[in-house]
C-alpha cells in the first residue's frame, strides 16, 4: 500500500469492479483506447492486475480518497506488454473515473508510483507513453518531471497503421533526474 496527502494507492478489492467497469465503459475516460471494455472484459483486467501485484509486489493499485470515494480507478507501475525500440521497461500508469479529473489526484498518485518504483524497486527509468493526441496524460507527464524527445514517439503495435491513435509519445524519467517530493 502506498499513501499520500490524499490518496491510498491500494491492493484491489472485489467491490471495485462495478467502479471500474463503469470507468472503462465510459467514452470520456476511454477516449485514447481502442475501444470500450465490457463488464467481463474489465472484470478480466483486474484480475491481471491484481494477479501481478502479488506475483511481481507492484502493479497498478487501486486509488482511494478516504472520506471521498473507496475506489476512483488505478495508479501504478506495469511492465511494458509489448515489443518496441525502450522495452523491456517499467511504465508508470493510471486511468481515473471522469468525475475525479482536475483535481490532481493522476499526477499524485503517479508521483507515489514512481517514488515507490526508484526507492522501493530500485529502478534506474520509468517510461511513460500515451497516443501523442492525449494532451491531459501528456500534460500529466511533463507534471511528473518526465522528458519526452520526439524521435523516440513510436507506433503502437497493438494498433493498425492508420488508425489515429497508434501514433504514441513517450516520456522518461532516469532515477538520476528525479527528486523526491
Amino acid at each position: 500500500m502506498l499513501t499520500t496527502a490524499r490518496l491510498i494507492l491500494r491492493r484491489w478489492r472485489d467491490n471495485d469492479l462495478p467502479a471500474f467497469a463503469a470507468l472503462n465503459s465510459d467514452p470520456r475516460v476511454m477516449e485514447f483506447f481502442p475501444a470500450l471494455l465490457s463488464e467481463a472484459e474489465s472484470n478480466a483486467r483486474a484480475a491481471g492486475i491484481t494477479h501481478q501485484i502479488e506475483a511481481n509486489g507492484y502493479g497498478l493499485w487501486a486509488v482511494e480518497v478516504p472520506g471521498v470515494a473507496d475506489f476512483i480507478g488505478f495508479a501504478g507501475l506495469n511492465r511494458t506488454g509489448f515489443d518496441a525500440p525502450f522495452s523491456p521497461c517499467i511504465e508508470v500508469g493510471w486511468r481515473l473515473a471522469h468525475d475525479y479529473w482536475g483535481s490532481g489526484y493522476a499526477t499524485e498518485a503517479a508521483s507515489a508510483a514512481i517514488t515507490d518504483g526508484f526507492e522501493r524497486l530500485a529502478l534506474d527509468e520509468i517510461v511513460s507513453y500515451t497516443a501523442v493526441t492525449n494532451v491531459r496524460s501528456r500534460r500529466v507527464m511533463e507534471k511528473l518531471r518526465m522528458t519526452h524527445s520526439p524521435s523516440e514517439d513510436f507506433d503502437h503495435p497493438s494498433l493498425p497503421a492508420g488508425h489515429p491513435l497508434r501514433q504514441h509519445a513517450l516520456y522518461r524519467l532516469h532515477r538520476r533526474d528525479w527528486t523526491p517530493a
